[in-house]
């Protein structure tokens, strides 16, 4: 364990930059991979595949049932109960995956769906269960803080269901297809996931009932949140399905894809910081540090992220999926430029009011949310569809309101771990932000291969001239780098981590 005050910031990064590039790789393959089926399908098919998979989606919500968050934490605090928790939750997932599809059935019959679209979603459900007992393991590893084992699987689920979702294309394989490939690729990678494991020595897998009654319970606080977080897109889907067309779907399912990419880098941050936020939830100093250390590098990832959304969203939408089938979509996705980040900021609140356990408070909110969402877009998506044939803008209007809503309140619910110097940060960032576009607004046109870099440099330039990055974060970052990473652990080093949190809890560093 380190004991210098840099030792835990240079884990931290070096964790980030594990799921970065792990998240760099998966994001190009699935970019491809989405890129393949949508020129392939054409709009309408494609509006089929984002609706089929919004509804799997939401049902594997329940299968989750807020366990994500919970094991992570849990093996974060006692490493040695690896075993346990894994074989008991898998076996829960598998028993819940089997259960929704009846729900699942009855309520999309009820809302009008064809026999079709029924039919899809049930065996998508069932083609996703392998890969989801694959990211089972992830949560445990992401509890070690081994997130490059977390970035492996992740990486090669997505080569394997690119391969073999082109293979499928080329032998004319539809939607259907497509579906099935899941049962492989997944298959796959649980085997993948499974060497992993047992390459770090953890304990072997059992199952416990006592710890299935605690996994119930403990996740149903998680899950009360998770739905809440699961039913927006869901409702999203259904709008769009009611009030628009199959071409409006389709270019918002586009979109809706590149959105998720964009969001991608704040998830990881998340994902690296939470289990270290749970260590430290008992310390509010040392809390307030670990916060206060990622908000300055999230601000600027999401404040660079809705600027090149505002200014480049044609550009993507041409690249990968082609303006001319998809005409909509450019629009859609810059209207997606302020709920990006938001998102943001409620990704590291979230984060952070999980580990300080509010979950249900934070449930409730979510609720709020959900509905002034649905609201908004029930105003918006119609009106946009009449005025302009593309109610898929009016989904991110509504999608930024919600989130307003819940930067609120997160940080109400994390406002001990919050210091006023981070309205300093978030006011430097939206001029930062400002200044870039405003530069790029005066120049010349220029090929998007000259403007995209040139962006970046000005971005970075006015951030540094502002503050926003400095000498120490270069430092820290090379620091990172350069240092060796830890052995694969064994079990008796995995109880000495546990032992050791409070210690190393004091050892993140100061902003």
């Amino acid at each position: 364990m380190p004991t210098h005050a840099g030792g835990a910031g240079s884990g931290l990064v070096r964790s980030f930059l594990h799921l970065g590039a792990g998240q760099v790789a998966t994001t190009i393959l699935t970019i491809v991979l989405s890129a393949a089926i949508a020129r392939t399908l054409g709009p309408a098919e494609f509006g089929l595949l984002y609706v089929v998979t919004s509804i799997a989606t939401f049902a594997y919500v329940f299968v989750d049932w807020g366990h994500a968050a919970y094991v992570t934490r849990e093996v974060a605090r006692r490493p040695e109960r690896s075993g346990e928790l894994l074989g008991t939750v898998n076996v829960l997932r598998g028993a819940a995956a089997l259960a929704v599809c009846v729900p699942v059935v009855a309520i999309t019959w009820l809302l009008g769906y064809d026999r079709r679209t029924i039919v899809y979603a049930v065996v998508l459900i069932a083609a996703w269960l392998p890969s989801f007992f694959a990211t089972s393991h992830c949560w445990i590893f992401r509890g070690h803080e081994r997130m490059d084992y977390d970035a492996q699987v992740n990486v090669a689920m997505r080569l394997l269901s690119l391969v073999i979702s082109i293979v499928c294309l080329a032998l004319g394989g539809r939607v259907l297809g497509l579906i099935l490939i899941s049962l492989i690729s997944g298959g796959i990678t649980l085997m993948l996931a499974g060497w992993m494991y047992h390459r770090l020595r953890l304990p072997a897998l059992t199952v416990r009932w006592a710890t299935a009654r605690e996994l119930l319970h403990g996740g149903a606080p998680l899950l009360a949140m998770a739905v809440a977080v699961a039913i927006q897109p869901y409702i999203n889907a259904n709008i769009l399905y009611k009030l628009t067309t199959p071409t409006a779907v389709g270019w918002y399912g586009v979109a809706w894809n590149i959105a998720g990419t964009l969001v991608a880098p704040s998830a990881i941050l998340g994902t690296a910081l939470y289990p270290r936020f749970s260590k430290v939830a008992g310390d509010t100093r040392a809390l307030q540090r670990a916060v206060r250390a990622s908000f300055r590098p999230l601000i600027l990832i999401a404040v660079l992220g809705s600027v090149g959304t505002y200014l480049f969203a044609d550009v993507a939408i041409e690249v990968i999926y082609s303006t001319e089938k998809f005409a909509g979509a450019p629009a859609i996705l810059r209207a997606f430029a302020p709920a990006l980040l938001l998102l943001y900021l409620d990704m590291l609140f979230g984060a952070a009011s999980f580990a300080l356990d509010r979950t249900g408070p934070l449930a409730l909110f979510k609720v709020i949310a959900v509905v002034v969402t649905s609201g908004a877009a029930l105003f918006l998506v119609p009106w946009y569809q009449a005025q302009l044939g593309n109610g898929g803008i009016g989904v991110m209007y509504a999608v930024a309101a919600g989130e307003a809503v819940m930067v609120s309140a997160t940080v109400a619910l994390a406002k001990e771990a919050l210091d006023r110097r981070m309205v300093l940060d978030l006011l430097r960032g939206a001029v930062v932000g400002g200044v870039t576009i405003a530069l790029m607004r005066v120049l010349p046109a220029m090929s998007p291969v000259v403007a995209i870099p040139l962006c970046v440099a000005l971005f970075m330039t006015v951030a540094a001239v502002f503050g926003m990055v400095t000498r120490a974060d270069a430092d820290l970052l090379v620091g990172s780098l350069r240092r060796t990473p830890p052995p694969d652990p064994v079990p008796g080093e995995l109880l000495g981590v546990a032992k050791d949190a409070s210690a190393e809890a004091t050892e993140l560093p100061k902003s």
